[in-house]
């Protein structure tokens, strides 16, 4: 890396974007973080100064907030690259407040994307998801799988972004632009520092496992027994959030030079079932995870996993953990951390 980039990771407090500041930091860039804590607490600074030594500049900021977002750039002028992490993220809730979700996460990226071009920086990295994928065609999934219309608001707001993206670099061939589309992150940072951190009851499989571990949730609720999977439960490709982490640090090596869109998954290329994973959450950490099937959840899809083959050979990256290492760092952080980052 010939001088130090700076990179602006908004949504930078939250669970991965926390743990992407600190595998930057330690990859030796200068990281400029903003939040406007909505889902998120400040105490995540400090946990990130703790591990690398480093605090990453701040901004409370809203996205949706365009003088705030220039006076950012204008106190940055280095900054070479975005990670936008920033925005609502939880399905339900999406359902129940469609406007909410579409405002923030449409109109505020839309105010971020024109800033950005305004100040001549046109290097983005974007968190998209798996759920554009919609009911997949065929599982593992590649980047050619076509995308169908996700079943609720949050994987909605993640196409439309996706499309707004391509069409601006389409007419501008400026823009250098990764869309990473994730799986499901679980883990933790190794140290027991750093984890996911949800507000009330968590929608996530893993924290609610973790709760239930810890007593503060009495029994894991498992959406369906029915499914055509080996077990009947629901099969995702789970990763371990740090390396999400790598996936993003490879993306600004990848990026060098480049211009255009390219689209990677992030994933392991392995399905575990709902039971699969809280089998592996008791024998990784010595506890017995107490569960009630319960019916189908509206908008559930029986299987989902990646092919991860083109993140690994046009960027160099692979997956390095396993299951029972996410399932044993997720409970170090519940462990350690029994309020999460408090209040």
């Amino acid at each position: 890396m010939p001088e130090k980039q700076t990179i602006l990771v908004t949504g930078g407090t939250g669970f991965i974007g926390s743990h992407t500041c600190v595998e930057l930091i330690e990859q030796g860039y200068d990281v400029v973080v903003l939040d406007n804590l909505v889902n998120s607490k400040v105490e995540s600074l400090n946990r990130i100064e703790r591990i690398t030594g480093t605090r990453p500049r701040f901004y409370e900021v809203d996205i949706l907030d365009r003088e705030a977002l220039e006076r950012l750039f204008a106190e940055e002028p280095d900054i070479s690259c975005v990670i936008h992490f920033a925005g609502l993220k939880a399905v339900g809730e999406s359902c129940k407040k469609p406007w909410e979700y579409y405002h923030n996460n449409i109109a505020g990226s839309l105010e971020l994307f024109d800033v950005m071009r305004a100040h001549g920086c046109k290097n983005l990295i974007f968190s998209s998801s798996a759920t554009v994928y919609g009911d997949p065609e065929f599982v593992p999934i590649t980047e050619e799988c076509p995308k169908h219309t996700p079943t609720n608001p949050y994987g909605k707001t993640k196409t439309m972004l996706e499309d707004i993206l391509v069409d601006l670099s389409a007419a501008d061939a400026e823009w250098n632009i990764v869309l990473l589309r994730y799986f499901n992150p679980i883990g933790a940072h190794p140290s027991g520092l750093m984890g996911e951190d949800p507000n009330g009851i968590p929608n996530n499989l893993m924290p609610y496992i973790t709760q239930v571990a810890s007593g503060k949730l009495e029994e894991l609720g498992v959406f369906g027994d029915d499914y055509d999977t080996p077990d009947g439960t629901g099969v995702r490709d789970y990763i371990h959030v740090m390396d999400l982490a790598v996936g993003h640090v490879k993306s600004i090596e990848f990026m060098a030079g480049k211009h255009g869109v390219n689209v990677f998954n992030l994933g392991t290329g392995i399905g575990y079932s709902v039971l699969d994973v809280v089998h592996a959450f008791e024998s990784a950490n010595g506890l017995t995870i107490p569960y009630r099937i319960k019916p189908r959840r509206a908008g559930d899809i029986a299987c989902c996993y990646a092919s991860a083959e083109k993140a690994e050979r046009d960027m160099g990256w692979k997956a390095q953990y396993g299951i029972e290492e996410m399932c044993a760092d997720s409970w170090r952080w519940q462990s350690m951390n029994p309020d999460g980052y408090g209040d």
